[in-house]
């Protein structure tokens, strides 16, 4: 009878410390993924040389797309935080590390000639292989349409990759980036001609689409490189940082259709 009660408290024992018990078995509506954007870069480096700053440094991201051929390097898994954007902001979020997916491309950027500054091609392998993983990410986390952004785009005063020779409007013919309607670019960019906006008017609809942009009224250096990040996106065959007629047009016929 005694070894009967001693082995009885011991498993009663034995499940009190054997560990934390939890229940999986209620699951609440009010959640969504911690994901809310995905970030778009360039490695401007080759294949082993992007794979070593991406693994063996404390830069990293989540995927990696080679050129030749273009593999996908998962390297760090999506439900842990990449070191990829560094300082940044969009729509008001800052610090974006803690909430987007960070993919990278192999691809050398720029580099200056006396000719000017040139810019390596993107393979096109490669922005077909990037559009299936793209899609499986806006599936699975279900983002909305907007999602998908440049390094340019949430830290402009430094970054400028992916660069204007990466082709974002196949990403909108695909469905996954916003694009403004030509007809209504064209409409707006003949009035604008006669009638250009003001700087502060640029800030402010620059600051609507999703830029941290100061809202002083003066051409700076630091409006300048927002235009121009956002030219590099929408009217790459010139992204000088100055306002113009048409980039008004493509501001403001975005920001129209985001809003509905």
């Amino acid at each position: 009878m005694k070894s009967l009660c001693l082995a009885l408290v011991l498993v009663l024992l034995a499940g009190c410390t054997g560990g934390l018990r939890i229940d999986d078995s209620h699951t609440a509506t009010g959640q969504n993924s911690r994901v809310q954007y995905v970030v778009l870069h360039y490695t401007s480096a080759d294949l082993q040389r992007s794979l070593d700053l991406l693994t063996q440094t404390e830069v990293s991201s989540h995927y990696l797309i080679g050129d030749a051929p273009p593999t996908v390097y998962r390297l760090v898994d999506e439900n842990r935080r990449a070191w990829h954007v560094g300082v940044s902001e969009w729509q008001g979020r800052t610090w974006l590390n803690a909430s987007t997916i960070g993919i990278e491309l192999v691809n050398q950027g720029y580099y200056q000639t006396p000719a000017g500054r040139y810019w390596q091609p993107f393979a096109p392998q490669q922005i077909d292989t990037l559009i299936v993983l793209l899609k499986d990410i806006v599936k699975r986390h279900q983002l909305p349409l907007g999602s998908i952004i440049a390094h340019s785009d949430v830290a402009p005063q430094r970054k400028v990759d992916p660069g204007p020779l990466f082709p974002w409007k196949r990403l909108a013919d695909e469905g996954l980036v916003p694009w403004p309607n030509e007809d209504a670019v064209a409409r707006q960019q003949a009035l604008f001609s006669t009638s250009l906006p003001s700087v502060q008017w640029f800030q402010k609809q620059l600051a609507q689409n999703g830029y941290t942009v100061p809202q002083h009224g003066e051409l700076d250096e630091a409006t300048r490189n927002v235009i121009a990040a956002f030219q590099m996106k929408y009217r790459p065959a010139n992204y000088d940082g100055q306002p113009d007629a048409e980039t008004a047009a493509r501001l403001l016929v975005l920001n129209l259709q985001a809003a509905g």
